[in-house]
């Protein structure tokens, strides 16, 4: 297995290996609460702030998410289930359950993947990621929508076939090979129900959240990690 000069790098390449983890570039989607009703049509740029505005107010997140990948090369679909945690400032857990056991955890020193089947963990500096993804950057409170991303309703509408806001985000710069992401947006609470991005090469993967929880307070000790005796460790430099 190559040893990656980055996290991202590696979640992002491990994808044509059957590895997916690509869910840290729609971490902006994924924390924000709901608390207010949609009832009339709202141009991008106020659901825009609207969006903002609720996650500035939120503190912390839990979800269940489903995540399905189709990697168009070989033309396959995995599908993978677990929790993740979201707390401010600068700390996340993906914890994969299904069909397998991965875990990605950062906190603000260090972040950890850990891959059990291959008994290998990956260890970077946190600052060099956070410093350097923006979606990563916006959920750990240190970024803004409208300052990383375009935002405009897709082609298609502003709505979904159930009323739900649909929207289109595209990085001003390079983004971990991002082309297209859409987020939908539940027209009566703004909770954002699903994402769905394609990559550089075509591939695709739709999130589905449940369970949705806010301000819980989880334990910082959640956010850290103590690999187990016996796993190879690979320490790796930013750029």
């Amino acid at each position: 297995m190559l040893i990656l000069q980055t996290m991202t790098d590696f979640l992002i390449k491990s994808c044509h290996r059957g590895k997916l983890f690509l869910a840290l570039c729609v971490i902006p989607a994924l924390v924000l609460p709901g608390t207010t009703v949609l009832s009339q049509t709202l141009s991008s740029d106020e659901l825009t702030a609207k969006i903002q505005t609720e996650y500035d107010h939120t503190a912390d997140f839990k979800a269940n998410f489903i995540q399905e990948a189709t990697v168009k090369s070989i033309d396959r679909t995995t599908r993978e289930e677990g929790t993740v945690y979201l707390k401010k400032p600068e700390r996340m857990l993906w914890d994969y359950t299904k069909p397998s056991m991965k875990k990605l955890v950062i906190n603000p020193r260090k972040a950890w993947l850990y891959i059990p089947d291959d008994n290998i963990v990956y260890v970077q500096d946190a600052k060099k990621v956070l410093s350097s993804k923006m979606t990563i950057r916006f959920f750990t409170g240190i970024g803004r929508l409208k300052d990383d991303f375009e935002i405009a309703f897709p082609d298609s509408g502003p709505m979904d076939t159930k009323g739900n806001y649909v929207m289109a985000l595209k990085p001003r710069g390079y983004e971990a090979g991002i082309k297209a992401l859409l987020i939908t947006v539940d027209k009566d609470n703004f909770r954002i129900i699903k994402c769905v991005f394609t990559d550089m090469y075509d591939n695709i993967t739709r999130l589905i959240f449940s369970n949705i929880k806010f301000n819980i307070n989880p334990p910082d000790e959640l956010f850290d990690f103590t690999p187990p005796p016996g796993v190879e460790i690979h320490n790796i430099q930013g750029q």
